[in-house]
């Protein structure tokens, strides 16, 4: 009897979100919101911009599935500084850019609003709070080898791997510090709640020792300006020297050697003609 009643009980709640007007939130995070609902989405950098996705699709009062019932998703009451772009009408699912401000930190609550213009299904509006967490602290970067060695001309591979933890896509920027200046800057992504690894490659047309920084930095202000230093050791081969000749490099000895060896053995076949 305890056991039947306890299962009426869980199954109750179940009942009453069926037949009730809700919205289907898609991502950064997934629920079903009833009106007044919350939702914790993540974390975003200051200055980053992210997404709430959600269906169009609820049902209404009567528990009766309506496919396209809303048809925008908005924020409104925004904190100051904070900024928005409002679905598109009747896009499904609906997509809610909002962006947060440069100079700001912390955990702020956003009013959000699911839309059914005009009353049309007999719907109303539903509006519930989606919580974010503003932090520097999004990102995990790592850079190896930190030594690389290579001959000249020839690119020595860094591999990066950028660990987002955010609810936002970044754009990052990759490049070398100290390298000459052919050695180009890179643009790339770094997903959101997603591992994303890079390969960055560099090359000297000269021999020798160089030391530079691989920077890393974001599209979006300071929220990434980080610097890794690398030693790069350019080495003297035979490939190395003829492939150079074309990048305009000064010949080094080790070049003259196949000529040394022909005169060689030039000289001994007449020699012993």
């Amino acid at each position: 009897m305890l056991r039947s009643y306890l299962l009426i009980l869980a199954i109750l709640p179940i009942i009453g979100l069926a037949s009730a007007t809700y919205v289907s939130v898609q991502g950064p995070v997934t629920a079903n919101l009833t009106n007044n609902g919350f939702i914790y989405l993540g974390k975003v950098g200051p200055g980053e911009s992210f997404y709430i996705l959600a269906s169009a699709t609820t049902t209404n009062a009567s528990g009766s599935l309506v496919n396209i019932g809303w048809d925008q998703l908005e924020a409104i009451n925004l904190p100051s500084g904070w900024s928005q772009q409002a679905s598109p009408l009747y896009e499904n699912p609906m997509k809610l850019k909002i962006s947060a401000p440069y100079n700001t930190t912390g955990k702020y609550n956003l009013t959000i609003r699911a839309v059914n213009v005009g009353n049309y299904s007999k719907l109303g509006n539903l509006t519930f709070t989606a919580q974010v967490l503003v932090t520097k602290n999004v990102f995990n970067i790592s850079v190896s080898p930190t030594q690389i060695s290579s001959g000249v001309g020839k690119p020595a591979d860094i591999n990066i791997t950028v660990v987002n933890t955010g609810i936002a896509d970044e754009p990052l920027n990759i490049s070398a510090q100290g390298l000459p200046a052919w050695n180009y800057s890179e643009d790339v992504i770094a997903l959101h709640s997603h591992t994303t690894s890079f390969v960055y490659p560099v090359y000297v047309n000269e021999p020798g020792v160089y030391p530079f920084n691989l920077t890393i930095t974001s599209a979006t202000g300071n929220l990434i300006e980080r610097a890794y230093p690398i030693n790069f050791n350019v080495l003297v081969n035979l490939y190395s020297d003829y492939s150079a000749i074309g990048q305009g490099v000064i010949l080094s000895p080790v070049i003259f050697e196949p000529v040394y060896a022909i005169d060689y053995l030039l000289s001994y076949l007449l020699g012993n003609g």
